[in-house]
């Protein structure tokens, strides 16, 4: 039985976690969506560098992934995750100041490595300290910052606006800044655990190698399938309904309350219904909403599938992260080693879709729906490969 003692270390600790990904992703990432169009009235950046620098974030997250590992290895991860929080804060001061495209390139880009490495380390120093049977509630509970985050960016951010645009970046960087320091105390010592003993046989290997094959392409393809929604929700909304841009606010809102409630819900039916079963009901779910999307033209249908998009991005994240600890249970080194490739891919495939679907939306003139039909189509992939995997599974089992 945990004491009171562990407990609170406990929540402790997934509240400097959740702190985490609200800095480094749900605000570092996603503030800088409806920053866009000021930017550009501003005269700060022409429209199309405003959506070069946008992507150097993304590009920042993908080396991120890469070398948030072996930085956490050689400093230590809470030293490592206390920087990036501080990075991340600094790099919202230093956007204040547009003194040239390569200097907001390089800050933004800063932004997007403190997002990667924090997202590959966090898990790995929160979740050894929370008892397994409460890994997917704490998992959500951390990435629970990335759905605030998304529904900040539609609330605090306009908000900031109305002071002026450098306010704006500079209450970003203190609110980044007072998130970090509020975390500092609380972040554990790393655990470092092992299976017990004996070497698992050629068989066993081959059946873990296939189910980590398996969840990286499957999260890819999860990543294909958010993009479309995550990038061109307020467009559609605004422009290819033909709503105007105050409703489209209305929806991105919604879309950051399906992005907060996602990871806890996500992280509590995995829980108790398992992360694999789990994230087939999230793509049955997504699947179900955008073609809502692409069929309807309810203002309340679209709220409610746009509610259940929003939950997507950031609730599959604890799903994902439990599926790897199922595939791997107890070894703690092996699970930071796979959580840091499936979240390389996960970056690697979003970046390589933002700029495909930029590219697929500039040359069809602006179809939405082909966009929305692409991401369902990923997303139904994901599901085909599952079934797939079983399907060639059971003549093996039949002959052991």
């Amino acid at each position: 039985m945990d004491t009171a003692e562990d407990k609170g270390a406990a929540a402790r600790a997934i509240f400097a976690g959740l702190c985490a990904s609200l800095v480094g992703i749900g605000l570092a990432r996603f503030a800088y969506t409806p920053l866009i169009p000021p930017m550009i009235e501003a005269h700060w950046f022409a429209a199309g560098d405003v959506i070069y620098l946008g992507a150097a974030n993304l590009v920042g997250y993908l080396i991120g992934a890469l070398i948030g590992r072996p930085l956490a290895r050689r400093y230590g991860a809470r030293v490592t995750l206390r920087g990036m929080m501080l990075l991340a804060s600094a790099a919202f001061f230093a956007c204040a100041f547009p003194l040239s495209i390569s200097w907001f390139f390089g800050w933004r880009l800063m932004s997007g490595i403190a997002g990667g490495i924090i997202m590959v380390v966090v898990a790995a120093t929160v979740l050894p300290h929370v008892p397994p049977q409460r890994k997917g509630m704490a998992s959500g509970a951390i990435f629970l910052g990335v759905g605030l985050g998304i529904a900040a960016s539609g609330t605090v951010v306009p908000l900031l606006l109305d002071i002026g645009m450098r306010a704006t970046w500079l209450g970003l960087g203190v609110l980044a800044l007072l998130l970090s320091v509020a975390s500092w105390a609380c972040w554990p010592h790393a655990v470092h655990t092992h299976v017990p003993v004996g070497e698992p046989d050629a068989a066993a290997r081959a059946a873990v190698r296939s189910d980590l094959h398996l969840v990286y392409l499957q999260y890819a393809l999860m990543a294909v399938g958010l993009v479309p929604m995550m990038v061109f929700l307020v467009d559609y909304v605004a422009r290819g309904l033909g709503w105007g841009a105050h409703t489209a606010a209305l929806f991105w809102i919604v879309y950051g309350v399906g992005a907060t409630l996602g990871p806890m819900v996500y992280g509590a039916v995995s829980d108790r219904a398992g992360p694999a079963l789990t994230s087939h009901l999230a793509i049955w779910l997504q699947i179900g909403a955008m073609a809502l999307l692409m069929l309807s033209t309810s203002h309340m249908a679209l709220l409610a599938a746009t509610l259940v998009i929003g939950s997507f991005p950031p609730g599959i994240v604890p799903v994902t992260l439990g599926r790897v600890h199922r595939i791997l249970p107890g070894d703690v080194h092996g699970q930071n080693v796979v959580w840091s490739k499936a979240t390389t891919v996960f970056a690697l495939f979003q970046a390589l879709a933002g700029y495909g679907y930029s590219y697929v939306f500039g040359r069809s003139g602006g179809n939405y729906h082909l966009l929305m039909g692409i991401g369902a189509s990923a997303l139904a992939i994901a599901l085909l490969a599952d079934g797939v995997k079983k399907a060639l599974a059971k003549p093996t089992a039949a002959l052991i």
